[in-house]
């Protein structure tokens, strides 16, 4: 049976850690917000194991850019990525936003 917090119990405020600073995103390097998103660079469908942390604006990005087979080409090369003109240019667009910055993604012209 689970144990019940006791109202009447002490507890030592001065031993709390300080909470880390938030983890910078893996596509354009600034730091997340309050919303984070555990990316597979390597799609789970193509064996990727290994997560990242990114903005959820870089993620929807990277998914509606590239299908998994480039994704996977590309591996945990974040700058192959960069190296795409559109990819490009949204990372130096978005480095001007703030980490909560939220956006709709244009569809990739095919």
């Amino acid at each position: 049976m689970a144990r019940k917090r006791r109202n009447d119990w002490e507890f030592d405020d001065d031993n709390e850690e300080e909470a880390a600073p938030p983890p910078d995103c893996w596509l354009c390097g600034r730091p997340t917000g309050s919303e984070i998103v555990w990316h597979h660079p390597v799609p789970k469908s193509r064996g990727g194991r290994d997560t990242v942390p990114m903005h959820p604006i870089c993620q929807r990005t990277i998914i509606t850019h590239f299908t998994n087979s480039q994704l996977e080409r590309f591996g945990m090369d974040a700058e192959g990525l960069k190296a795409d003109e559109t990819i490009a240019k949204f990372v130096a667009w978005v480095a001007k936003k703030e980490p909560d910055f939220n956006a709709p993604i244009t569809k990739k012209k095919r």
